[in-house]
């Protein structure tokens, strides 16, 4: 199980680092909503550091398989949220948003700005692999998660440490 854990620490970190690309390198501006997606990603990314680490048993892999999984969701809930504004642009407005100005005004935009400060328009689109967006890409990231912290929560063997 402990694998499973790294991995996850790893997807996440892979996922995060990315991101960093896209937006330092390619220059895609992050809106608020990929900001609330990063800070899902580190929450699953750290829950599974935590697991790994800790190594723990039966018990604790539900807990942290329990966590993974409501953090997953909830990223998942918010790119759904994003690639539906990306479809119907005209039903929300997301330049600068009262969501904009609350996430710039958490302690974590000014501690690591380059990773949590939102400045772009959620309804614009510009990146696509497959006919897919980021937001699309994100959901099934998320997906992938939430049915991995759902194995981790309903696996019913015992757990041997190493």
């Amino acid at each position: 199980m402990r694998l499973i854990f790294l991995f996850l620490f790893l997807f996440c970190g892979a996922l995060l680092g990315y991101a960093q690309y896209l937006q330092h390198v390619q220059g895609l501006l992050p809106c608020p909503l990929c900001v609330a997606q990063r800070v899902a990603y580190w929450l699953v990314g750290l829950s599974a550091f935590a697991a790994y680490w800790h190594n723990p048993g039966t018990l604790g892999i539900r807990l942290y398989g329990f966590l993974i999984t409501i953090f997953s969701l909830l990223g998942g809930i918010i790119a759904a949220r994003h690639a539906w504004l990306i479809r119907y642009p005209n039903s929300f407005e997301c330049g600068i948003s009262p969501e904009e100005a609350f996430l710039n005004s958490l302690p974590i935009a000014s501690w690591w700005p380059g990773m949590f400060e939102a400045n772009g328009d959620c309804a614009k689109i510009d990146w696509q692999f497959l006919n897919l967006t980021i937001p699309d890409w994100s959901l099934l990231a998320f997906i992938t998660m939430t049915a991995t912290g759902l194995f981790l929560v309903l696996n019913n063997r015992k757990i041997k440490r190493k």
